[in-house]
């Protein structure tokens, strides 16, 4: 049995047609620079301010200087591990802490994540770490 270079062709284009591989630059960055807990990171076109940003070696980031070329990140954890040209994935959520009676007499770092090793924290809602305060008049008078 000969091949011809006419068949090879069409199931070559047959397959690259049906190829399909889902790549979205927007949600994966690479980090341009590091220093003091800060990193500068190119690409992210779409992430948000405040977002939630994942490092390797389990270090999350804070988007918090969203700029046309590239996104300034706070770094929590051992950001001493994050080094140029690493990946940077968005999670797609914005920073939030554990809230209400779950929370009270419990050590959390400023992610939510317990320090007092008496396991996870059940609380049953969550608020943004960026939270307008509720009005002078709306609030109970100081006693």
């Amino acid at each position: 049995m000969k091949l011809r270079p006419e068949e090879i062709t069409s199931i070559l284009r047959e397959r690259i047609e049906q190829y399909d591989v889902e790549t979205d630059l927007a949600e994966v960055g690479t980090v341009l620079q590091i220093g003091d807990g800060i990193a500068r990171v190119y690409g992210l076109e779409n992430a948000g301010s405040l977002e939630m940003l994942e490092f390797e070696h389990g270090v999350t980031g804070l988007a918090f200087n969203l700029e046309e070329d590239d996104v300034g990140v706070a770094l929590f954890g051992e950001w001493a591990k994050v080094s140029e040209g690493e990946p940077v994935r968005r999670t797609g959520r914005v920073a939030s802490v554990p809230v209400g009676e779950a929370l009270l007499g419990r050590v959390v770092d400023p992610l939510g994540t317990p320090l007092d090793g008496r396991g996870a924290i059940d609380a049953k809602e969550t608020r943004p770490l960026e939270f307008k305060a509720p009005g002078g008049i709306a609030r109970q008078p100081v006693k």
